[in-house]
């Protein structure tokens, strides 16, 4: 059976403007992620996952998170997110406690010296994403590049509603 000149098990290839954007974000995003990350561990100390954990925590109150949100809010594994956290405690930037409402869960939270970290490294952080990102593109784009993520993200979480991204 064939659907607009495809067979009906033939994927819709993407066009060489759609393949070319496509590798564009991918080799963007990888380069992006890896520069930021390099930046924090050579300025600060702090790999981009380690500084997105002392962020979320900031934003929390208490600064506190259970376990599992803070890697559902990072898109991480329980084991990943576990050992993250266990570098960071050893490290005096956060620490791991019973959580207070049932005593059951574990949060982990932000200590004085981590808040000191992240005040430390945010303004060379947000600085680089301005140089590597934002700077770069008209206003236009990049408030479209944040519409076409928010649609990838609303879709994939709507395709697994198990998943709890905050």
């Amino acid at each position: 059976m064939e659907v607009g000149g495809q067979s009906a098990t033939e994927p819709a290839w993407l066009d060489a403007g759609q393949q070319r954007s496509w590798r564009a974000l991918v080799l963007g995003m990888t380069l992006l992620t890896h520069r930021l990350d390099d930046e924090l561990r050579r300025g600060f100390g702090l790999s981009l996952t380690e500084y997105e954990i002392l962020v979320r925590l900031s934003e929390s109150p208490n600064r506190e998170m259970r376990m599992a949100a803070l890697a559902d809010s990072l898109c991480l594994s329980r084991s990943r997110i576990t050992h993250t956290v266990a570098r960071m405690e050893a490290a005096g930037l956060v620490e791991r406690r019973a959580s207070q409402l049932d005593g059951r869960g574990v949060v982990a939270v932000m200590t004085d010296g981590g808040a000191a970290k992240l005040r430390a490294a945010s303004p060379s952080h947000v600085a680089a994403v301005r140089e590597h990102l934002v700077d770069l593109v008209e206003p236009s784009d990049f408030d479209a590049m944040g519409r076409v993520m928010n649609a990838v993200s609303d879709d994939l979480v709507r395709q697994n509603p198990d998943a709890e991204i905050r």
